[in-house]
């Protein structure tokens, strides 16, 4: 199977703050932010919620998809998410 790269977005239990992000291993890298093994942004705002993502078979894809979701407003990114995950649940256990 080919290997495949992921845009991501995280939020907090409040969903008040929203991260975007690329990897090419979403389980491993959400599994990071969960347990704040990544220091910096998701750490400290504890951004600890998958709560979309998407899928590509390149890189250069993902990171466009990528620049393109961080370059939208706060509210494009919430109808993103409501558009397939209207509760804001975490998807993390759905992976597999």
């Amino acid at each position: 199977m080919d290997k495949q790269f992921y845009v991501y977005i995280m939020a907090n239990h409040r969903n008040t703050v929203i991260y975007t992000g690329v990897t090419g291993d979403l389980m491993k890298r959400v599994y990071e932010h969960k347990e704040k093994l990544v220091k910096g942004f998701t750490a400290r705002y504890n951004v600890n919620k998958l709560v979309h993502f998407e899928i590509f078979s390149d890189p250069p894809s993902a990171i466009s998809r990528e620049k393109q979701i961080k370059a939208g407003s706060r509210q494009d990114k919430i109808k993103l998410i409501e558009k397939i995950n209207s509760g804001w649940k975490d998807l993390y256990h759905e992976l597999k």
